[in-house]
């Protein structure tokens, strides 16, 4: 077996598992892309409300503030916004941790927004979604999903 053919397989069968994931899980995952990915465009073009431009406004109320609430902190535990630790506005917060994501290049960058990624689809699923499911399928709902959009 190839190589090529391995990695299809493999992700046929991750879309398998996706499509029978509960709904709420699916959201979960999606918006920890959509917010990761929304990070990933405000460091390449900062503006001034960086929670409101990077949290979807379609999402509910009480998920909204609580992905407001835990960004900035899973910031801080990344090590993101480690030199601002002094700062309590979760806005300043989350501005210092892309202040220090534009200064990081390539695969460092990656990493980052991929963990990020996965703490926030956490978040949002409410703490179903673990750890190594997370990663799983995030990064075949980005690479599969998400890119593959219009």
């Amino acid at each position: 077996m190839s190589l090529k053919s391995f990695l299809a397989d493999l992700w046929k069968a991750l879309k398998n598992l996706f499509e029978r994931m509960p709904n709420e899980l699916k959201e979960a995952v999606s918006i920890g892309v959509i917010i990761t990915e929304n990070v990933k465009s405000f460091v390449d073009s900062p503006i001034t409300d960086v929670l409101t431009t990077i949290i979807p406004g379609d999402l509910d109320d009480r998920l909204k503030l609580a992905l407001r609430k835990a960004l900035p902190e899973l910031l801080i535990q990344l090590k993101l916004a480690e030199n601002c630790a002094n700062l309590t506005d979760s806005t300043a917060v989350t501005q210092c941790a892309i202040n220090q994501l534009q200064n990081l290049n390539g695969n460092i960058k990656s990493a980052f927004l991929h963990n990020l990624s996965i703490l926030l689809a956490q978040v949002a699923a409410d703490g179903k979604l673990t750890w190594k499911d997370g990663a799983t399928i995030l990064e075949w709902y980005y690479q599969k999903q998400y890119k593959a959009a219009p």
